[in-house]
């Protein structure tokens, strides 16, 4: 029983050492040009041991970030206000917005492998279940006319490493958090939507009357030419006998 337990306490201890170095040469060399095999180096272990224990680099990145937000889940389900309970929801959101967003601004890198590693499975994830449940549940309490569901998917996929990367400067590096919490209150705060009035049932169009067109005009015959017609107007008509003899 007494070797069970040290087995234990010795594999919580490379555990730590393996996310305390990780999470050195994150902060040195950046995420991308940090191998097993140097966080094993620099943790003291074997390269084995990384595997057995994270099974690939995105998987101990991965790790390393959950470990990060565990601090911030702790505070929302039992922690003082204003993360934990106690004050309004819209203050919880903004609050909590304000932890993750810091997180994520610390750990842009992290936060892409974690995506990448969750890709198959992103809305099924045990850590995106539970802050998607929290900011849904926060909405849904402050404003119950709003789809909260949708919502809450909504915030979430702002948190995307590239983005936080692109939005993050040296000399703002609360920008990317500041804004989506604006965001968040102005969803919030816009005046509910007019309720939709039911769409009346369309009555039935009366059939247009079958309009037959008329046929072409026939052309009338044209009358034969009147001989006489031809010769001049002045000229009065013959008539046999009526001219009289000249006298003898």
């Amino acid at each position: 029983m007494s070797e069970q337990r040290q087995e234990r306490a010795d594999a919580a201890r490379n555990r730590r050492a393996l996310l305390r170095a990780a999470e050195r040469l994150v902060a040195e060399y950046g995420s991308d040009h940090v191998s097993l095999d140097r966080v094993a180096a620099a943790a003291g272990v074997g390269k084995g041991t990384v595997f057995r224990r994270f099974g690939s680099r995105t998987g101990l990145m991965r790790a390393l970030l959950e470990e990060r937000s565990l601090a911030l889940r702790e505070a929302v389900t039992g922690g003082p206000p204003p993360l934990g309970p106690g004050v309004p929801a819209r203050e919880r959101l903004t609050a909590f917005l304000d932890g993750l967003g810091e997180i994520a601004e610390g750990n842009a890198a992290l936060l892409t492998a974690h995506e990448q590693a969750c890709a198959d499975d992103k809305y099924g994830e045990p850590s995106y279940l539970f802050w998607h449940r929290h900011i849904a549940s926060l909405v849904a309490e402050e404003r119950a006319d709003l789809d909260a569901e949708f919502l809450a998917h909504a915030l979430l996929a702002l948190f995307d490493g590239e983005l936080v990367r692109r939005m993050t400067r040296e000399d703002d590096p609360r920008r990317f958090t500041r804004s989506v919490q604006r965001m968040a209150t102005a969803l919030l705060t816009a005046p509910p939507a007019p309720p939709e009035s039911p769409a009346s049932p369309a009555s039935p169009a009366s059939p247009e009357p079958l309009t037959i067109p008329d046929p072409p005009a026939t052309p009338e015959p044209s009358a034969a030419p009147d001989p006489l017609a031809s010769q001049g107007s002045s000229a009065a008509p013959t008539v046999p006998g009526s001219a009289r003899s000249p006298e003898r």
